[in-house]
C-alpha cells in the first residue's frame, strides 16, 4: 500500500534557467487547459490546496514544482510532480504565447529528470485533435527510460456507456475523478511503479 506522507509547494518557474537542479525523479503533467492538471494533484497528494487551480482556463502561465514523500512498507520515496502551463484557451498576445511554448518545449525534450509524462485527457472530451497531436508529440521525443502515462479525468461526468468507449479505444486507460477520488489510487500506483519498479 502506497500513501503519500508529506508534499509540498518547491518553486515556480518561467524558464528552464529558474527550474530546480536536476536530480530527482519527476512527473511531469500534461494536458489542455481546463482538464483539472491542479485538481488531480491534490488528489494524488491528499492535499486540498496544494497547487492551485483557477476558474480562467490558462492561467497557469508557470512551471510549478512540487515535492512529494511516499511510503511503501515503511520505506520513504521521494519525486517531483510537475504541473506544467495547459495549452490552449488562454487569452494572451502572440508572443507571449510562444514565449510559453518555447519554455514548455525546452522543459519537456531537454529535462533529464523527467521519468513520466502524465498526458492528462478530459474523459468528456476523449477523441480531440490537439489531445492526440501532443501525445504523438510526447511518443516521438520520450526517451528510453521516460513513460508516458495517459490519465482521463472528470470521471464522474461520464455515462457507463461513454467508460466503455474509452476503455475500448484505449485499452491502458487510467480513468480518474479529482472530486469522488475514484481511480486516485490506481493512478498513484501506476505512478509509482513507473518511476521505482515496484508494485503496491
Amino acid at each position: 500500500m502506497i500513501k503519500v506522507k508529506n508534499a509540498f509547494f518547491v518553486k515556480s518557474a518561467s524558464k528552464m534557467e529558474e527550474t530546480t537542479p536536476e536530480g530527482m525523479s519527476e512527473v511531469a503533467f500534461i494536458g489542455r487547459s481546463n482538464v483539472g492538471k491542479s485538481s488531480i494533484i491534490n488528489a494524488l497528494t491528499n492535499k486540498k490546496g496544494l497547487a492551485k487551480s483557477s476558474s480562467t482556463p490558462g492561467k497557469t502561465r508557470l512551471i510549478n514544482f512540487f515535492q512529494i514523500i511516499l511510503d511503501k512498507d515503511g520505506e520513504s520515496y521521494h519525486a517531483q510532480l510537475v504541473d506544467l502551463p495547459g495549452f490552449g484557451y488562454a487569452k494572451v498576445s502572440h508572443s507571449l504565447k510562444a514565449e510559453w511554448q518555447k519554455n514548455l518545449t525546452d522543459y519537456i525534450k531537454k529535462r533529464v529528470s523527467i521519468r513520466v509524462f502524465v498526458h492528462l485527457v478530459d474523459s468528456r472530451h476523449p477523441f480531440l485533435e490537439i489531445d492526440q497531436a501532443v501525445h504523438t508529440y510526447l511518443s516521438e521525443i520520450v526517451r528510453p527510460d521516460q513513460t508516458i502515462l495517459r490519465i482521463f479525468t472528470k470521471l464522474d461526468k461520464l455515462k457507463q456507456s461513454e467508460i466503455s468507449l474509452i476503455k475500448k479505444n484505449y485499452p491502458d486507460a487510467i480513468l480518474v475523478s479529482s472530486s469522488s477520488k475514484k481511480g486516485v489510487d490506481k493512478a498513484l500506483d501506476a505512478i509509482f511503479l513507473t518511476l521505482f519498479g515496484a508494485e503496491s
